[in-house]
């Protein structure tokens, strides 16, 4: 065998390999593991003057399922804004859970991050300020092996527990997500952040 159908055949076993961690992390939901956490992270999507997208809803509403469950007093959102925006993701969020009913005093708002690893690190950073160090994560269901394994990264335990109510409902959008997110996640764990 050549040194190229070697190499190919590592690169074709990796994407692989990145495939299946992504697909099982994302039907599995350490919720139904787990009873309790530290904090709820909530990751950030799109914001259209200071109303959640049908994604980030989505997302916030897992969120405050898990916090009417009581698994945890403290919901941390995390989201910058993009240029033109007059809020961001992490106060947009914040206020759709104090619409639904959750006390602003249990929710922390982190304007940080226009990438997963910003949002994440941040939420770390304000966690291990509050001398807690386990979270619920909670994004779209590809991105649970990636949130779980930069949770890790930076010292946190990471529960995901994804929302599947989110807009990505039809199954070429699902595909593209998981697609996306295997690559993703094989360039996360290569190369890290």
């Amino acid at each position: 065998m050549s040194i190229i159908a070697v190499g190919l055949l590592i690169v074709i076993t990796a994407i692989a390999a990145s495939g299946v961690i992504v697909w099982r992390a994302a039907h599995h939901d350490d919720a139904s593991d787990v009873d309790h956490a530290d904090a709820i992270v909530v990751l950030g999507a799109a914001q259209y003057n200071g109303t959640p997208s049908p994604v980030f809803a989505g997302r916030l509403d897992q969120a405050l399922r898990l916090w009417q469950q009581r698994r945890s007093d403290l919901i941390v959102t995390v989201g910058s804004n993009q240029p033109g925006d007059t809020t961001t993701e992490a106060q947009s969020a914040k206020e759709y859970l104090v619409a639904h009913g959750v006390p602003e005093s249990e929710i922390g708002a982190l304007p940080v991050g226009n990438t997963t690893y910003e949002s994440m690190q941040a939420a770390a950073e304000e966690l291990h300020r509050r001398s807690l160090d386990s979270a619920f994560l909670v994004s779209d269901p590809w991105h649970n092996a990636r949130i779980k394994a930069m949770a890790g990264d930076l010292g946190l335990t990471g529960y995901a527990s994804a929302t599947w109510t989110s807009a990505a409902t039809s199954e070429e959008s699902r595909g593209k997500g998981y697609l996306r997110e295997t690559f993703a996640y094989l360039y996360y764990r290569l190369f890290g952040s």
